[in-house]
């Protein structure tokens, strides 16, 4: 057998947690992403999805991609910078301009190849990147893809920020990136004052507006218009696989910036387009969000339901302010184990452990959908309540 081989065969924790029958992955889905979904052949409510306006199944956003794959086929055949930039792409990247206000946008194939592609493309050698320590793995991949100086500061506390950027030199390039939802624990980032000392330092701004896109702000438009700071942020990243039902991600800063990583990110340059249906679903799904508030209103009414429940029961969830909601577990075999008592009981939750969050730090995460429901909340958290003081974790 060769090293390699070795090394893998060392790596037992799936089997191990398969044996015991709490494997919690790759739990295989027969139907639509709805807040009800068929596992198994059975019934099973969802709050482990990110689509936070529940239009995975709307007919417009299904009808949309549909008429992309007639009139374009099923994929682009190459990268943007050749031959897999359609007219579809560019009325999409004018209209996401024009909502957040930047005077460019360019689409990437997912989030991920958004942040893995701007972040070492923008920054060099003689250069400082800093970021929070509880940001998405991505722009962590990004980081690691850099060759600049990169610094972390403990999660949204601004005065370490301040403690961080004081080391770098004041004419030196320094981009702070952060999430606007912390994508685990669903605490919004400080951005009315990270604004400030970022301008104090003379540094830029990157966003990440994954999961405040659709949730956040006037008409969706995240955490950044939420606080006001849009024209104070250089940097604004989204993705079209939460909010807007489909794959994909964009990038928006002013024209200059949009005209240097067309020019030069990898993983735009090298990377085929975003498939048409995946570019159609989400601009009908983008079009609904803006015309339709009833959408994000109602997100709201069942995240505040939700987030009252949880408090008055006594369960630990952080500083979560946002349909992002963490119950703390902090052991990794009650958190699998859980998971699975909750799948039989018609729960799907999500499990989330080391890495993406710190060991002592593992929860249940539960996400909510504006097609949830006030009687399919006050089920889960029924179940969930039970569990939790069957294990002894409240």
């Amino acid at each position: 057998m060769k090293p390699l081989q070795e090394k893998l065969l060392r790596y037992i924790a799936p089997q191990e947690a398969k044996k015991a029958g709490i494997y919690p992955y790759f739990r295989p889905i027969s139907s639509d992403q709805d807040s009800e979904v068929i596992i198994n052949g059975k019934k099973v409510l969802m709050f482990g999805s990110n689509s936070y306006l529940g239009l995975t199944n709307h007919p417009k956003v299904k009808e949309a991609a549909k008429a992309a794959i007639d009139k374009y086929g099923t994929g682009c055949a190459g990268s943007p910078f050749l031959n897999g930039t359609l007219d579809l792409h560019i009325e999409f990247e004018n209209k996401l301009a024009q909502f957040v206000g930047k005077s460019g946008v360019m689409l990437y194939s997912t989030g991920f190849q958004s942040n893995i592609g701007v972040i070492p493309c923008v920054t060099g050698r003689n250069d400082y990147l800093i970021f929070d320590e509880r940001d998405h793995a991505s722009i962590i991949e990004g980081k690691r893809l850099s060759f600049a100086n990169t610094l972390k500061f403990k999660h949204n506390d601004i005065n370490d920020l301040e403690r961080v950027l004081q080391k770098c030199p004041i004419d030196a390039v320094k981009l702070i990136v952060v999430d606007g939802v912390f994508s685990m624990e669903g605490d919004i980032a400080k951005l009315d004052d990270l604004v400030v000392v970022a301008d104090k330092y003379r540094a830029s701004v990157m966003v990440d507006e994954a999961h405040g896109i659709g949730v956040l702000g006037k008409q969706g438009r995240g955490t950044c218009d939420h606080f006001g700071v849009l024209d104070k942020v250089d940097i604004v990243m989204g993705t079209f696989s939460k909010s807007l039902a489909s794959i994909g991600g964009f990038i928006a800063s002013d024209a200059e910036t949009i005209n240097w990583m067309k020019h030069n990110s990898r993983s735009y340059i090298f990377s085929a387009s975003i498939s048409p249906a995946s570019t159609a679903a989400a601009m009908a799904a983008f079009d609904i969000m803006v015309s339709e508030p009833w959408h994000q209103e109602n997100l709201w009414k069942v995240t505040n339901h939700a987030l009252k429940g949880f408090k008055d029961l006594g369960f630990e969830i952080g500083d979560t302010e946002t349909p992002i909601i963490p119950l703390f577990v902090r052991n990794n075999e009650k958190t699998f184990y859980l998971t699975k008592l909750l799948l039989d009981e018609g729960v799907f939750v999500n499990p989330v452990i080391s890495p993406a969050v710190a060991p002592e730090d593992t929860l249940i995460r539960i996400s909510l959908m504006a097609t949830h429901t006030i009687e399919q909340i006050d089920f889960a958290i029924d179940k969930i309540y039970k569990y939790f003081k069957k294990l002894e974790i409240l």
